[in-house]
C-alpha cells in the first residue's frame, strides 16, 4: 500500500512556498518536510484541514492511493 502526498503539486499550483505553508498551518518546516517526503506515519485531521484551507483544496488533491500492484506493474515493464 502506498499513500502518495502531493503537497508539492498544490504548492506549485498556488505559487506558495513551503515556508509560507508552514507558517499558515502552524507546523514546523521539519514536520512539513517529513509529510512531503511521504515519511509520516500519520496526519491529524486538524492538520490536514489546515493544509487544505491554506491551499484552498480538497484532501483528495493532496492524498493519493496507489496499490502495491500498481507500483510493481509499472516497474516491471511490458513483456
Amino acid at each position: 500500500m502506498a499513500i502518495i502526498i502531493n503537497i508539492d503539486v498544490m504548492l506549485a499550483k498556488r505559487k506558495m512556498s513551503v515556508t509560507e505553508l508552514s507558517e499558515r498551518v502552524g507546523i514546523t518546516m521539519a514536520n512539513l518536510s517529513i509529510l512531503k517526503k511521504g515519511k509520516a506515519k500519520a496526519i491529524r485531521l486538524s492538520t490536514l484541514e489546515a493544509i487544505c484551507k491554506a491551499l484552498d483544496c480538497q484532501p483528495g488533491d493532496i492524498l493519493e492511493y496507489r496499490s502495491d500492484e500498481d507500483s510493481r506493474d509499472s516497474s516491471e515493464g511490458d513483456f
